[in-house]
């Protein structure tokens, strides 16, 4: 099981963002491999405190994983934040330009140069829809993507400009002495390549669109809107030290015909005519895992709610599963023949016929108040 994002940064789920930014600056400095040459264990926890901080820094992610835990980034197992392929230093190295304000400089610490940072290809994103059979189960999709990978026959060679670093260092004469800055190189943006050959079908950054099977894991549970992301799969960016971007997989709920869904709970209207209310009968029933059998007893109210445990939808946090509630309707017929008209006059006034609720009938406001609690 995965160590709790809170915990790795010894913080509360109620810290400020200031807080979180902090507890994450003094992990860093702490386990810096740079400080602990060699420890293995040392940049297993660095690594780990840079997942942590990469989700709880994020409005958005921190929202869903606070209420879904680490499978709201799962991805058929996967991990956090970087969809379970983890962190590579590239990545954990392009936080500290705001974490540290620049003091870690192009990756640099204790005076050691860590090179240029990686540019990363842009993110792409994709609706995918879902039935409830497919959200109580988990399902694998594959979907076509049309996505930008590098060219065939495309090379790249170090920029002149900036001589590979990704970046062009500026001095100053002011009246406190010579001053020294640097900005990303304005000629190949900070990838520290530029395009040498370009293949005919390669735009200007030697890249080209391609069709491609994409296989997605989704795992049970999930709702609307949730946002799954599959490390990779977005555009390529140029350059041979670059990285691919992600496929950002957001999920589009299908409303079922007869089942309405809350939460991990799901609702069934069952109408059932008045002869079956009085003698009571079995019906089947559609869950989402098939077709159950219920018992309705002789006597049952309109407005009855059958509880059928555990047949909902479960819980993308594998707190079990979500209820099925069935509510009872009868339904009273509105044309009657001679016959039934004559039935039902002679027994108007009969014991049997008088509403005589119990204290077990509960009202439409208890029952309502039963629903949600």
């Amino acid at each position: 099981m995965k160590q709790d994002y809170y915990e790795i940064l010894g913080i509360s789920k109620k810290a400020t963002p200031a807080e979180i930014k902090k507890a994450y600056r003094q992990k860093a400095v702490e386990f810096h491999p740079d400080k602990n040459p060699g420890n293995k264990a040392a940049e297993e926890k660095f690594k780990k405190a840079a997942e942590a901080y990469e989700i709880l820094s994020n409005d958005n992610k921190k929202a869903r994983y606070d209420q879904y835990g680490h499978a709201a980034f799962e991805n058929g197992g996967g991990g956090g934040g970087y969809g379970g392929g983890g962190m590579n230093m590239d990545d954990i190295f392009s936080q500290f330009g705001d974490i540290f304000g620049g003091g870690f400089g192009g990756g640099s610490f204790g005076g050691q140069s860590r090179g240029r940072a990686r540019v990363k290809g842009s993110n792409l994103r994709i609706r995918v829809k879902l039935t409830l059979e497919e959200i109580a189960n988990g399902v694998e999709k594959k979907v076509k993507v049309r996505r930008k990978v590098m060219a065939e026959g495309a090379t790249y060679k170090t920029c002149t400009t900036c001589n590979g670093a990704g970046q062009v260092m500026r001095v100053t004469n002011t009246i406190l002495g010579r001053m020294q800055s640097a900005s990303t190189c304005p000629t190949c943006h900070g990838a520290g390549e530029i395009l040498d050959k370009r293949p005919k079908n390669a735009d200007s950054d030697g890249l080209e669109f391609k069709e491609e099977t994409v296989s997605i894991k989704i795992p049970a549970g999930v709702t609307e809107g949730v946002q799954l992301k599959v490390n990779g799969k977005g555009n390529a960016a140029p350059g041979n030290n670059a990285i691919d971007g992600d496929l950002i997989v957001v999920i589009e709920e299908i409303a079922h015909e007869t089942l309405k869904r809350e939460g991990t709970n799901l609702h069934f209207d069952l109408y059932i005519n008045f002869s079956e209310a009085v003698l009571g009968i079995s019906k089947n029933i559609d869950t989402v895992t098939g077709k159950v059998k219920i018992k309705i007893e002789p006597g049952t109210q309109s407005g009855k709610i059958l509880r059928l445990r555990g047949k909902g939808l479960p819980s993308i946090d594998n707190y079990g599963n979500g209820d099925l509630l069935i509510h009872i309707n009868v339904w009273t017929p509105q044309i009657l023949s001679t016959e039934q008209e004559a039935f039902f006059e002679a027994n108007k006034k009969d014991e049997n016929f008088k509403p005589n609720p119990s204290k077990l009938d509960k009202s439409f406001f208890e029952k309502v108040k039963d629903m949600f609690s």
